[in-house]
């Protein structure tokens, strides 16, 4: 390399397109990926580990609180007629209050816990399942790519891999955005993004429900 020059940022959730500048909204930067269209918060923009759990510690989502399982039921109810009664599933990025594991128990399925902060369990990560939910998670990682890799490897062929998260859509309201306004927000999905990644993994993608999407892994 000449001295001189910078290496331009590789996008976190393909690995392969190159970052841009995007925005800048309240002092904060915000790229865009060119391969598979995702926004990104700009790294020296994001929040200590203290402060992000400090903020995720603010959530209010009890597991008997019937708006929020209102809420998850967009995932819910459209995975569940994709598995049968006993399949085994594991809730990544659960929170302190598992409403969607609890959820899917009592409509019949074998639930695991893993959430880095709250239920950091490793036996968790260390076999496969029929299917994983990934509730309002992807959003906050700052290594995407690394995450989608795991969750690949964590379903069984012809498992079923289910993510909420809202879709970024009309770049014209992203300041004003609330899901941008979450500072522990760090990456941005739009429909053309979870597609690319389907296309990379081999998985089949459909959108059942506005801001949800399942991932079908071949057999």
């Amino acid at each position: 390399m000449v001295a001189g020059d910078h290496e331009q940022p590789r996008c976190p959730v393909c690995e392969t397109g190159i970052l841009q500048p995007f925005r800048e909204v309240s002092g904060k930067g915000y790229l865009r990926c060119g391969q598979c269209l995702a926004t990104v918060m700009a790294p020296e923009c994001r929040l200590t580990a203290d402060e992000e759990r400090a903020v995720y510690a603010l959530h209010n989502n009890e597991t008997e609180d019937v708006g929020y399982r209102r809420f998850l039921s967009k995932l819910s109810e459209p995975l569940s007629t994709k598995l049968t009664i006993g399949a085994q599933g594991l809730d990544f990025g659960c929170g302190p209050g598992p409403a969607l594991a609890s959820m899917m128990q009592r409509a019949g399925y074998e639930m695991a816990l893993y959430d880095p902060f709250f239920h950091p369990t490793a036996s968790a990560l260390e076999r496969q399942y029929d299917f994983v939910t990934c509730t309002e998670v992807v959003e906050h990682l700052y290594r995407p790519a690394e995450v989608f890799r795991q969750l690949d490897s964590l379903l069984k062929p012809g498992g079923w891999l289910g993510i909420m998260t809202c879709f970024q859509t009309d770049d014209d309201r992203f300041d004003h955005w609330h899901y941008r306004r979450d500072p522990t927000h760090v990456v941005f999905y739009r429909e053309q993004t979870l597609a690319w990644l389907a296309n990379h993994y081999g998985w089949q993608f459909e959108v059942p429900r506005k801001d949800v999407a399942l991932f079908h892994k071949q057999g």
